[in-house]
Order: C-alpha cells, then structure tokens, then sequence
C-alpha cells in the first residue's frame, strides 16, 4: 500500500498496543515501523528488474522482521528510559507495526515475498488497489481523534480500535467481492469460444466497486470490467495480441526468466522500435501500464538478450473519470 496508509496503519496499531500507557509515542513509533519495510526502496539491486522483483523482499519477511524486533524494541526502551517497565509492550508495539505492513501489501497484487528466504513465492491477493481512500481514512480518522484525546484515554482507545476494525471489515468485503466477481468472469468466459489458462480480478483505481478482470489465453489476454452496480452478471471482453514469440531464444536471459516468474505468468510482449519489451499486465490497464522493461532486441536471424531498462510510460489520469462513469453506468453494445 502507498506510505500514507502504512504509516496510519503502523500509528493506529502503536497506539492500540501502547497508546493508555505511553501516549503520543506509540503512534509515532507505529509510525515509523510502519513505513520502516518500504526503506528497501532506496537499495539498489543491481538492476531494473532485480529492484522491481526483490522489493517487498527480505524487508517484508515476516521471518526477518521478527528476528530484528527485539533490536528496535530494545533500542526504543533506551531512548525512552521512563518507560522500561512497558519493555514487553513496546516489543509488541514494534512486532505488530511491522508485519502488519507486509500483511496488509499482501492484499495487494504486486507481490510480497513474506516468508523470505525459506520460501520466495510472491503473495498477492490482488483484492484491494495500492491506494483506497476506503481503507485510509478510518485509519487516519481514529488515530487523530484518539490522539486529540489524550486526556480521555479509554474514549482515544475506542476511537482508534473502531477505525482498526472498520479497515480490516473493509478488507474482509474486498476479498468477498472479489469472490464473487470472479465466479461472474469465469461464467462469462464460460460462454466464448476462447480456451484460457489463468484469471486475474483486481479492484481498478481506489475503489472495490469496479473491477478489472484479465485472462490470459495461447495468443494474449482478455480484459474486460465489471460494476458491483452493473444490472446483469455479465463481463464483456477485449482481445489483445501479446507476441510471446519474441521470447523464444531468450528464455534464459535473467530478466526474463524472473519477470515471468514475477508476474505469474501475467505478461504481453511487444516489438518497440526494435527492443523486445515484456509489459506486467497486473498494474494497469491497457494500454496504460506502470512496469514495462525492455529485455532484448530484434536481430536477424534470432532476437538477441540485452541488459534490462525500465521503459517509462506517462500516466493517463485522464482515464478516472471514465472509470468514475463506469462505476455507475454500464457499457453499451
């Protein structure tokens, strides 16, 4: 999730742990441990894809993160000697502030390797967008106003407890949405004539109403969307060509062994001005993708590996409105 809601994340759960206790300082420690796993931002992996692949890594191993609690906890009781007696609370302060970062980036489609090394398969629900206004604010709203009142310790803790439990209710509706969303794609896919191999349903910009449905086939993908306010259960798709082909000679080539491996298998492939450039089909939307990198170029008579770029691509945020419009009003034809 963006940093915002990490660090109301990590401060509501400070102050939920420590807040009757030691006040402001939990949430200001939450806070800081929460947007402590994203760090990793600013480590370079050796190249475009191994940032892109080994972010929300071993910052966001449950396994590491639990081995370095006691560290930060300890170093925490130091700065605040008046409060060694609540030294097993400020562990726990530390211990929730971080996982619950990666626990929560879970329930996004990017991938989060949580139990690095022992095991690196991304986890990615996919059933809420990196940012949700929806989730957001009963985070930030419970933990302003329990931080307003610090004079009534038990109304601040039932203020912040009550936005805790209305994000988590709201991430228990995403992934019931997405349930049900994805039994209407499988049915409408059901219904064509195109045999396809794997189904991604991912909620589209901040919000869960819309949502955004690709199904990748032998030639490319469909993509289609679907309102929870659409009057029939019914997705229409579009077909886009992907020119897998290009990848033939260059199944070795590091970038794309581990972009495949990344996306699951969620990728198209294009010619662009004579580089060979694999798309991550999940964040985005066609033709608008947020991670494209180039992996080869055209050469006679076999493609030829080159070193992995990231191609950037402007955003086209003229689309929200028609994603707002969607929401609301079915498409026709």
């Amino acid at each position: 999730m963006d940093s915002v809601t990490q660090i109301a994340l990590g401060a509501a759960v400070g102050h939920a742990v420590l807040g009757h206790r030691v006040g402001y300082r939990a949430a200001l420690w939450g806070a800081l441990c929460g947007t402590l796993p994203d760090l990793d931002v600013f480590i370079s992996m050796g190249g475009p894809v191994a940032d892109f692949t080994y972010h929300r890594s071993f910052s966001h191993s449950l396994i590491v993160l639990t081995l370095i609690t006691p560290i930060i906890a300890w170093l925490i009781s130091k700065l605040h000697p008046a409060t060694v007696q609540h030294k097993k609370g400020w562990h726990w302060l530390v211990f929730l502030s971080l996982t619950t970062h990666p626990l929560l980036d879970s329930f996004t489609i990017y991938g989060t390797q949580l139990f690095w090394p022992i095991l690196e398969t991304p986890v990615g629900f996919g059933s809420i967008f990196i940012i949700d206004p929806l989730y957001t604010l009963p985070l930030l709203m419970g933990v302003i106003t329990a931080l307003t009142l610090k004079r009534k310790p038990v109304l601040a803790q039932r203020f912040n407890r009550a936005g805790l439990v209305i994000s988590t209710l709201y991430l228990g509706w995403s992934l019931t949405m997405q349930f049900q969303v994805k039994r209407i794609a499988e049915e409408s896919l059901a219904s064509t004539d195109s045999p396809t191999s794997s189904l991604l349903v991912t909620p589209a910009p901040f919000n869960t109403l819309l949502w955004r449905i690709v199904a990748m086939d032998k030639t490319g993908y469909h993509e289609g969307y679907y309102s929870l306010l659409d009057k029939e259960p019914k997705i229409t798709f579009t077909h886009y060509s992907s020119d897998n082909h290009l990848l033939d000679d260059l199944q070795q080539h590091w970038p794309v062994k581990r972009l495949t491996w990344f996306t699951k298998g969620f990728y198209k492939v294009e010619h662009l001005d004579g580089a060979i450039a694999m798309t991550d089909l999940r964040m985005g939307a066609e033709p608008d993708y947020v991670f494209r990198f180039k992996v080869g170029t055209i050469s006679n008579p076999h493609p030829k590996p080159a070193p992995d770029e990231r191609l950037h691509m402007p955003r086209n945020w003229e689309r929200v409105p028609d994603m707002i419009r969607r929401i609301w009003i079915e498409p026709t034809g």
